[in-house]
């Protein structure tokens, strides 16, 4: 008889800006304080701090 291994799925999370869903082991995160923020490739994580920069006050 064959041994049959169980397929197991990837852990995914979702893109923070285009909310893709991507494999956790291939996300690019930013830890904050409380929390990590996960993106799917470099062009949403600039488009994300982009937003941040944006909505800052200005002084």
């Amino acid at each position: 008889m064959i041994d049959q291994k169980k397929i197991v799925e990837p852990e995914k999370v979702s893109c923070e800006v285009c909310f893709k869903e991507i494999p956790i082991s291939e996300a690019a995160s930013v830890k904050a304080t409380d929390y990590i923020l996960y993106y799917c490739g470099l062009e949403c994580y600039d488009r994300w701090k982009k937003q941040q920069e944006q909505s800052k006050p200005e002084k």
